[in-house]
C-alpha cells in the first residue's frame, strides 16, 4: 500500500501556495509536490507554472531536468545504484544488469509486482566503497553480487 497521498487540485494547490513565497521557489515547490505524491503529476504542472509566472514548459523542464524528480509515483521502495565512474570501474554495470534482470525492469521503471522502483543515480559519495546503492534513502558500499541479491530480497519482501 502507498503511503503517498492521492492527487487532488485542491491538496496540490495547498502546497503550491504554502511554498510560493520562497526564494526560488519552484524546487521547493516540486519537492513537497513529490513528498506528497510520490511523484510531481502533470496535472500540477499547470498549477505550479501559473503560481510562478512561468511557463508550463519551464515546469515541465525543471521536473525533467533533475534525475530525483518522477512523474509517476514510485513503488514500495527504491533502489538507486551509481552510475558514475568510480562505481563503474569496480563492477556496477554488471551489477546494474543483474538488478535490471532480477526485477525484469529497466531504468527508471517499477517492478511487476509494485515492490521496486530502479533509479540510476550519478554518484552517492561513497567512491571509496564502490560500487554503491541505496535502498529507501540508506547507503550501501562494496556491493557485489551477494549484497545486491540482499538488498533485492529486502525490498521484496517488505
Amino acid at each position: 500500500m502507498s503511503h503517498f497521498e492521492n492527487w487532488s487540485v485542491q491538496r496540490g494547490g495547498e502546497i503550491i501556495a504554502r511554498c510560493a513565497n520562497q526564494e526560488g521557489a519552484a524546487l521547493p515547490i516540486l519537492q513537497a509536490l513529490q513528498e506528497a505524491f510520490g511523484c510531481v503529476p502533470r496535472d500540477a504542472v499547470p498549477l505550479v507554472a501559473a503560481a510562478l509566472n512561468l511557463s508550463r514548459a519551464e515546469v515541465h523542464g525543471i521536473v525533467t531536468f533533475y534525475h530525483d524528480f518522477r512523474e509517476a509515483a514510485p513503488g514500495a521502495h527504491v533502489l538507486k545504484l551509481c552510475r558514475a565512474e568510480a562505481c563503474q570501474s569496480m563492477g556496477a554495470d554488471a551489477l546494474a544488469a543483474e538488478a535490471r534482470t532480477q526485477l525484469r525492469i529497466d531504468w527508471g521503471e517499477t517492478s511487476p509486482d509494485g515492490r521496486v522502483t530502479l533509479e540510476p543515480v550519478f554518484c552517492l559519495g561513497l567512491c571509496a566503497c564502490a560500487p554503491a546503492a541505496m535502498l529507501d534513502g540508506k547507503l550501501f558500499g562494496g556491493l557485489d553480487r551477494a549484497r545486491l541479491d540482499s538488498l533485492l530480497d529486502q525490498a521484496r519482501q517488505k
